[in-house]
């Protein structure tokens, strides 16, 4: 185990230097961080449910792209919607279609609630890609970002890439703050009695079905934060968004990072997206290299990127003590 103080301060360092990596790197890599950021949301709000409910979910891309297609349709033709209403307004869709989802995928288990999950993410995305509603395979652009005016006071500018940047860090923040309460109040310590074992938590008298159909609304809700800073982040909108390889990119993300450790989230949205910029520019074949970097790390890091740490201390810890 980490200690507490030092995983306190490496988490501090963390944010430190994500708040003062835009004043130092260049506007193209200050856009790839924030990307990386935004990922990482999408990836907490998933292990929220494989990590802590024990849901593993394979269309969880559903609300992360519904949101991102809420916003180019709450906005009116070239002009900027109020960030105020469009942005909960957004969540609010996604977490909608995530409820009425969960009332149909939670009635099953184990494999065949991985495929129905499946099933209703293509089902979504089929309706964004062969309907006009979604401007077919070709998506649709988001013609002007939100605007963050209140009572005629514009505190920040989506335009500005660097009010942008900080307004995606702080989301991250709030929604790591927001998951670790959840998780540490009454409502989290059943999600996680129920991934342990549902049945005695049903014997001890809990719905256990209403308290996953939370966590998957909740999580729904969250994808679709990360779906809408997604939208205003690139401008534009495709079907790819809600996309079968779109959600096994964000579970492998959980699985490198570590399931059941929000930090781990962050983590492996680092780790994929870096390692995936990293073999492209390498070879044209860069997927064959990140499929054995994904087999390594099943087979060499069961915990993820989480548990290196903490391993690395119990070595050092054994070594020492054979001095």
């Amino acid at each position: 185990m980490i200690p507490a103080s030092i995983s306190i301060a490496f988490r501090i360092a963390a944010l430190l230097a994500l708040a003062a990596f835009p004043l130092v790197g260049s506007e193209f890599y200050a856009e790839v961080v924030a990307k990386i950021l935004i990922l990482a949301i999408f990836a907490m709000s998933l292990d929220l449910l494989v990590g802590f409910t024990g849901l593993v979910s394979f269309g969880h891309a559903a609300y992360f792209g519904i949101a991102a297609y809420a916003v180019v349709l709450f906005s009116p033709p070239f002009a900027a919607a109020n960030l105020w209403w469009v942005l909960p307004a957004s969540m609010a869709v996604a977490a909608a279609a995530a409820f009425v989802i969960g009332l149909f995928v939670l009635r099953t288990k184990g494999i065949y609630f991985i495929m129905v999950t499946l099933a209703f993410a293509q089902m979504t995305y089929y309706i964004f890609h062969d309907t006009a509603l979604g401007g077919g395979s070709d998506g649709i652009y988001l013609d002007l970002k939100p605007d963050a005016t209140v009572a005629g006071i514009t505190p920040f500018d989506f335009a500005e890439p660097l009010h942008l940047y900080y307004f995606v860090l702080a989301a991250l923040v709030a929604v790591y703050v927001f998951l670790t309460l959840v998780l540490r109040s009454p409502f989290g310590r059943v999600l996680v009695g129920i991934r342990s074992n549902e049945h005695r938590m049903r014997s001890l008298g809990y719905a256990t079905f209403w308290y996953k159909l939370a966590a998957f609304t909740l999580a729904g809700g969250l994808a679709g934060l990360a779906g809408f800073l997604y939208a205003v982040l690139f401008g534009f909108v495709t079907p790819e968004y809600l996309s079968w390889h779109k959600s096994g990119d964000v579970l492998l993300m959980v699985i490198l990072g570590g399931m059941g450790n929000l930090a781990g989230a962050i983590a492996g949205a680092f780790a994929l997206v870096g390692l995936q910029e990293l073999f492209s520019d390498w070879t044209k074949h860069w997927q064959l290299l990140m499929g054995g970097v994904i087999v390594a790390a099943v087979l060499f890091m069961p915990g993820g990127l989480a548990a290196l740490p903490g391993r690395l201390i119990t070595l050092l810890q054994k070594r020492s003590g054979r001095g």
